[in-house]
C-alpha cells in the first residue's frame, strides 16, 4: 500500500507544504557535507598553524619534562606545572578547535539552513514501534546510508593504505634517521596522507548533497487529490468564492438602489444604460449614485418613478456617464456642462410643475465630447 502510496505522489512539493515540513523541523540535511566542512576546516587552521602549534608544544614537553629531584617530590609543583603546560597547550590549539567549531556551526547553511524547532523534541511512539524499526532497517535509505559508509570506508582505508604502501621503503629505513629528520617526514606524510583523505570526501558530498536533495523532495511529493484540496484550502473553494461574491454584488446592489430615491435625475440611453445623479450646493460637482445597464438600467428607472425622480433621454450623456464614471464618485469635469444643462431643466421642470407656464425643454444636443462616447446603441 505504502509503494502504491508513492507511486500516486507525482506532484512537486507545495510552497506551502514545504513550509509546513520545515516547522515540523523537516529539512534537507547532509551529514557528509558537515562532516567535510569541519575536517576540511580542522585540517586547513592545523595545517596553518603547524609550525607555531609544534614550536609551542615542543617548548612544553622540554620545560616539563625538565625538573629536579625536589620538584618530583613535591605533588603540588607538579600539579602546578601539569596545569600550566594544559592551559599553554589548550589556548596553543584553540585556533584549530575555534575553526573546526565555526565550520560545524556554518555547514548547515549550505544545505537546508539553521532551524530551531521544538517538534523534534515531542516523544513520537510510532518510532518505538519494532515493526516501524524493522521496515526502517530494511529500507532504501538505510541502504544508502549503509553504501555510503562502506565507500567512506573504502576511500580514507584505501588512501591510507596506498599511502603506505607507497612509501613503505621509508618507513622502514625511520629508525636509522636523526631524529629531526625522521619527524619532518613523518609530519610530511600525515600532511600529506590528511589532505588526500580530505580531498577523496569530497567525491562522498558529491553524491550525497543531491541525493539528499533528491530524497527529501521526493519525500514530501503530492497526489493530484492532494494540490486540489491544498488550492481549495489556501484559495478557497470556486464554488465557495463565488457564491460570496454573488452575495457581495447583491448588497452592493441593494445599497444602490437605496441610493436611487435621493438622486435628482437619471439619464438614460433611453432603455439600455441609466446613471442616477445627485447635486447638492455643498457638492463641488454631480456624484453618481446608481448605475446600470439594461435589466438593472430598466429597475433603476422604476424606482426613480416611483419615487418621483425625473427621468431624462440623453443618451449621448448617458453612455458617457455610464463608461467613464464610478459609484459614489464625481463626474469627470469634461460632462459638467452637459450635467448643468440637465440639472438647470430639472428645475425649471419643477418650477413649471408647481406655477406652469411655458412648458421647459431640454436641449437635444448636450455638449458631450466625441472621446466620452464614441457611439452605441439606443
Amino acid at each position: 500500500m505504502a509503494e502504491d502510496s508513492d507511486l500516486e505522489r507525482t506532484e512537486p512539493p507545495s510552497g506551502r507544504r514545504l513550509d509546513e515540513a520545515r516547522a515540523k523541523g523537516q529539512i534537507p540535511r547532509s551529514q557528509e557535507l558537515v562532516t567535510f566542512a569541519v575536517v576540511m576546516g580542522g585540517l586547513i587552521a592545523f595545517l596553518s598553524s603547524a609550525p607555531d602549534l609544534f614550536h609551542t608544544l615542543s617548548g612544553i614537553m622540554r620545560a616539563e619534562l625538565n625538573f629536579d629531584h625536589a620538584t618530583l617530590a613535591n605533588p603540588k609543583i607538579m600539579g602546578e606545572h601539569f596545569t600550566a603546560a594544559c592551559r599553554t597547550a589548550l589556548m596553543a590549539c584553540l585556533p584549530v578547535f575555534a575553526t573546526t567549531a565555526l565550520a560545524a556551526i556554518a555547514a548547515p547553511l549550505l544545505i537546508g539552513g539553521w532551524l530551531f524547532t521544538f517538534e523534534t523534541l515531542a516523544p513520537n511512539f510510532a518510532r518505538m514501534n519494532p515493526m516501524s524499526g524493522i521496515a526502517r532497517m530494511f529500507s532504501v535509505r538505510a541502504l544508502v546510508e549503509m553504501s555510503k559508509a562502506i565507500l567512506k570506508s573504502g576511500l580514507i582505508g584505501g588512501v591510507a593504505a596506498a599511502v603506505i604502501w607507497h612509501e613503505r621503503d621509508q618507513f622502514l629505513q625511520l629508525i636509522n634517521m636523526p631524529p629531526d629528520s625522521g619527524l619532518l617526514y613523518l609530519w610530511q606524510m600525515i600532511r600529506f596522507t590528511l589532505l588526500l583523505v580530505a580531498g577523496s570526501m569530497i567525491i562522498i558530498v558529491a553524491i550525497d548533497v543531491p541525493y539528499q536533495l533528491w530524497d527529501y523532495t521526493k519525500g514530501l511529493r503530492m497526489t493530484k487529490e492532494e494540490v486540489k484540496q491544498e488550492a481549495k484550502e489556501s484559495e478557497g473553494d470556486p464554488q465557495v468564492k463565488g457564491r460570496i461574491r454573488q452575495l457581495q454584488r447583491e448588497a452592493a446592489r441593494k445599497r444602490m438602489m437605496s441610493e436611487i430615491p435621493k438622486a435628482d435625475v437619471v439619464v438614460t440611453n433611453p432603455t439600455h444604460y441609466a446613471v442616477a445623479l445627485r447635486y447638492t450646493e455643498e457638492m463641488r460637482a454631480p456624484i453618481v449614485v446608481a448605475k446600470g445597464a439594461f435589466l438593472l438600467a430598466e429597475r433603476i428607472i422604476d424606482i426613480a418613478r416611483d419615487n418621483k425622480i425625473s427621468v431624462v433621454r440623453t443618451p449621448p450623456f448617458a453612455r458617457a456617464l455610464y463608461h467613464h464614471t464610478e459609484l459614489g464618485e464625481e463626474i469627470p469635469a469634461a460632462l459638467y456642462t452637459a450635467a448643468a444643462e440637465v440639472l438647470a431643466y430639472i428645475y425649471q421642470l419643477k418650477q413649471w410643475h408647481r406655477h406652469g407656464g411655458e412648458q421647459p425643454q431640454l436641449n437635444d444636443d448636450l455638449p458631450v465630447p466625441g472621446e466620452l462616447d464614441p457611439g452605441g446603441v439606443e
